[in-house]
């Protein structure tokens, strides 16, 4: 029995020593490994402390401008022109996304403008700072997209834009109306 425990004692002692032993060679290759990616530090600056441009920079400036130069070819001479059609215009492509998002938004402003009526209630909704918000909205998606959109799109926006324009203007009229009208009665 004495030996049935020795030899797992063996064993286990066997065991630790290659253990250690590879430990130790895995932290020595670590280390070195480390002392191998030594930090660097590139300073990259194209001015000098006093402000001057560094010599690296002005020579890379040059070196480039020397492959630009040699990239572009000598311009061949031009052929006479004999009325060459202008290339067409590219027209954007129709998204329908942008449409709805267009319709989207154009509904909200009919919605605060009268133009639906509340599902609580089943009066008008009238909002006029609401609706003045959403035709700015799309009043700026107009200016942030001339030139970027189809005939049918710019159509659609401007079209849209002018309707929500003038019934915000008769709205805003007539609610100036009511309250003249509401002042009046107050004075006796």
């Amino acid at each position: 029995m004495a030996d049935s425990v020795g030899v797992p004692q063996r064993l286990r002692q066997a065991t630790r020593d290659k253990l250690q032993a590879i430990q130790f060679t895995e932290e020595s290759t670590l280390s070195d490994r480390k002392q191998e990616e030594a930090f660097r530090v590139i300073d990259r600056r194209p001015f000098t402390a006093e402000g001057e441009l560094r010599k690296e920079v002005v020579e890379e400036e040059e070196r480039e401008a020397k492959r630009e130069a040699a990239k572009v070819p000598a311009a061949p001479p031009e052929a006479p022109k004999t009325g060459a059609a202008p290339l067409p215009a590219v027209t954007p492509e129709r998204l329908p996304a942008f449409e709805n998002l267009v319709r989207m938004l154009g509904s909200n402003a009919a919605m605060v403008l009268g133009g639906y009526a509340d599902p609580r209630t089943g009066q008008p909704m009238i909002d006029p700072d609401a609706a003045r918000e959403l035709i700015d909205m799309l009043d700026a998606l107009h200016q942030k997209t001339k030139g970027n959109l189809s005939p049918e799109e710019d159509e659609l926006l401007l079209d849209l834009l002018g309707k929500l324009k003038m019934t915000y203007l008769e709205i805003n009229q007539a609610v100036a109306a009511e309250a003249a009208k509401a002042k009046a009665k107050a004075r006796p």
